[in-house]
């Protein structure tokens, strides 16, 4: 597989973030997002003819070139709707030893239920550690909350989902 011929549906990247996850982190905003969510701050990555092809190759370059980088936050539109393509990112970040969160629209319980139907999504969930999942609700925004927008969403240690599973 390489790289250079595999391409993901990108809104853009934000190269140093210290507010889409711990640490800093490097952030790829997902193009195209079903959920549309009253109040989404990314609304211009509804579109999925939005944005633009990036290669995987040039992102994980761009990541490369930052060495301070503690982790990568796989971010929206919605990344699952890309579940291949990012999980072919996310297994060149996990081998440089970075973590990886993702946020979605969507809850666990429905990503566990649609991985039925679409392997990627399950390769895709075994890769990231933390998943903020479940839709942005302005009726119950909290600008106090440590990566979520929203009191419904949760950050889900997938370590202890998979343990949980095998218990």
């Amino acid at each position: 597989m390489s790289l250079a011929a595999e391409s993901l549906r990108i809104a853009g990247i934000v190269r140093e973030s210290i507010v889409d996850g711990p640490g800093l982190r490097f952030v790829i905003f997902a193009q195209g997002c079903p959920h549309r969510c009253k109040g989404c701050h990314n609304e211009s990555t509804h579109d999925f003819e939005g944005g633009y092809l990036c290669t995987l190759e040039k992102i994980i370059s761009e990541i490369d070139k930052n060495p301070l980088l503690t982790g990568v936050t796989f971010s929206g539109g919605e990344p699952f709707c890309q579940p291949r393509e990012f999980s072919l990112l996310g297994s060149e970040i996990k081998a440089r030893g970075l973590d990886l969160i993702a946020y979605s629209g969507y809850t666990l319980e429905q990503l566990l239920e649609m991985k039925k139907e679409n392997s990627f999504i399950d390769q895709l969930l075994h890769k990231i550690d933390s998943l903020v999942d479940g839709p942005f609700l302005l009726e119950e925004r909290d600008l106090t909350l440590a990566f979520r927008g929203s009191k419904n969403q949760r950050m889900i240690d997938m370590s202890e989902i998979w343990q949980q599973r095998f218990e």
